[in-house]
């Protein structure tokens, strides 16, 4: 910015919200007078000077830093060439902090449409016809659940946004609230009219600070507009929204959990029924929607549900926001439509796994989701398929994993934050994943037992079966679909004491190959505990009993004369 300001070039610069391409961050977009959009990648302040000079100065695009171009094909087309973008549209398109940006998008327009063309049955049905399922990882049928708090008796009833997002690894709705929080907002405004609701909550996370701030950026907005308040549009239709900041409890994204604490409660869930639907905050009857649900009602109802419906599978219509993240070559954020492979997604939207090694898995559903092999990459992305799998399809988080994996690792790692996360409330869900977590601990140190699988399987079932939430539930997901698909590798851990994937630091060992040791000392130089021994230029040896196994001397030397098994 400060080299832009020292010349006197006519450009207008504003932030948009993210695109996707994560992986290429920092990002440049130029949108010039002849309609054409160019998109910098990995832009630095280095390279401002000669961006500016020349294609500002010149009209000369730099080409080596361009990753997309309206006038010409790149490699990173394949980025976008199969993603159907329909919550994302204006992320990335707009800036973010101005209605007037959103409402030059068709913004407020869905919202006008319902208000004073269609009845609040209509709208329903129009959801309900597009076949939107519950984005936050049930898949409960939205439209349906909208019935259930339209028909409920009540003098008040509220709309909930859920955006407590803590899956590790996910970041699709802060991406959402933060590109477009407008969007978000004008699909509780029209669930709000559905079902007769005056109130509105978005629970988000203190951590995503931007998107609390955007939130409270476009609520006063909105009133100012007059889409928020009292005779919205003209019409009867009276609305308000708030925010409530959550603490950061993964639990809290259950619903229940989650009213208890806007409640001011702790967040613990409670027994269902009743339902939200019919007793909900302050025992009035509430819908609850994620942020990529919302953000996807708009749309339909501005193109119709035939439009939606016709994307996807019969039983999973539309598009999926997916957060690819892990070994994945183009990690980002990409909204695909329901029926793509996950292969496709891996390979060809994310470019395949990085630094060239292999796909191994990919874990699906967050924490308490699960593993689904390479073996499987052909299995469509749709509710019912990834749910034959053992993994869940979850609010959208796909952490890729390569060869160098460790799946009883990864198990344990999974479980662990579950079990953090457990809120405590129920016996099976608080003790029970903690005696997984320790059986997986000493796994991966060496120290497994025979019937440690069997154990793991048997505790799975019964904490599966005997958890109150949804938590408790999936939280062996992890553990179950590793188990299912990559036993072998438990036991090599049991019986064998080997990480196939050398990942595990406790089961390694080093060993210097004298065939391939020239002596230069340089392994012994960087041992911190002086493990390494021998004479100049001749083999060296290392004392198994004294080596901490930190792998110092494998990236010092230059022969490959060290093996690692």
């Amino acid at each position: 910015m400060e080299n832009l300001k020292k010349t006197k070039l006519n450009v207008r610069v504003s932030d948009t919200g993210c695109v996707g391409m994560c992986y290429s961050e920092v990002l440049l977009d130029v949108h010039d007078k002849h309609g054409q959009v160019y998109t910098y990648g990995n832009m630095t302040p280095d390279r401002m000077p000669r961006f500016i000079d020349e294609h500002l100065g010149k009209g000369q695009p730099v080409a080596d830093w361009l990753v997309r171009a309206s006038d010409r094909a790149l490699p990173d087309d394949s980025f976008y060439a199969k993603q159907k973008r329909i919550v994302l549209r204006n992320c990335g398109q707009m800036d973010p902090e101005k209605i007037e940006d959103y409402m030059a998008h068709g913004g407020y327009q869905a919202l006008e449409k319902a208000l004073k063309k269609m009845a609040q049955d209509e709208v329903i049905k129009e959801v309900l016809d597009s076949g939107l399922r519950g984005r936050g990882g049930a898949g409960f049928p939205t439209g349906r659940k909208w019935q259930f708090a339209r028909g409920s008796k009540g003098d008040k009833k509220y709309i909930v946004c859920n955006g407590d997002e803590g899956d590790p690894g996910a970041f699709m709705d802060r991406s959402v609230l933060e590109g477009d929080p407008h969007n978000v907002m004008e699909g509780m405004l029209i669930a709000g009219y559905a079902i007769g609701a005056d109130e509105g909550y978005f629970y988000v996370r203190a951590e995503y600070p931007l998107a609390v701030e955007r939130i409270k950026m476009a609520i006063e907005q909105a009133k100012k507009k007059g889409f928020l308040g009292k005779n919205i549009m003209g019409t009867k239709f009276n609305f308000e929204m708030k925010i409530k900041e959550g603490a950061g409890a993964f639990v809290c994204g259950e619903e229940t959990a989650l009213m208890a604490s806007i409640e001011g409660q702790r967040g613990m869930p409670r027994l269902r029924p009743p339902f939200p639907a019919v007793s909900g905050l302050w025992g009035k009857p509430t819908n609850i929607n994620n942020v990529e649900t919302f953000a996807n009602v708009p749309w339909i109802i501005l193109n119709g549900a035939a439009a939606f419906a016709s994307l996807g599978t019969e039983k999973s219509k539309g598009s999926k926001v997916f957060a690819l993240a892990g070994k994945i070559a183009r990690g980002g954020l990409v909204e695909v439509p329901m029926g793509i492979t996950i292969n496709e997604i891996i390979h060809e939207v994310g470019g395949g796994i990085k630094d060239g090694r292999t796909f191994k898995a990919v874990q699906m559903g967050g924490p308490s989701g699960g593993c689904i092999p390479a073996a499987l990459g052909n299995t469509i992305v749709d509710y019912d398929s990834v749910g034959q799998t053992g993994a869940i399809m979850g609010s959208g988080g796909m952490v890729v994993m390569d060869d160098t994996t460790c799946m009883v690792d990864i198990a344990r790692f999974f479980l662990d934050f579950t079990q953090k996360e457990s809120c405590g409330k129920c016996t099976f869900c608080r003790v029970g994943t903690k005696r997984m977590l320790e059986i997986l601990q000493r796994i991966t140190k060496g120290q497994g037992r025979e019937g440690d699988i069997e154990l793991l399987l048997e505790l799975a079932e019964k904490i599966k079966i005997s958890s109150l939430c949804g938590l408790g539930q999936t939280a062996p997901n992890p553990v179950l679909t590793t188990i299912k698909y990559f036993r072998q590798e438990y036991e090599a851990h049991i019986k064998d004491k080997q990480c196939p994937a050398h990942s595990c630091k406790e089961l390694l060992k080093y060993e210097i190959v004298p065939e391939k040791c020239v002596g230069c000392t340089a392994c012994a130089r960087v041992c911190p505990v002086t493990s390494i021994s021998g004479q100049v230029k001749k083999p060296h040896v290392i004392d198994q009993e004294t080596c901490i196994k930190c792998g110092n001397c494998v990236t010092k030397c230059k022969f490959d004369a060290i093996k690692v098994r």
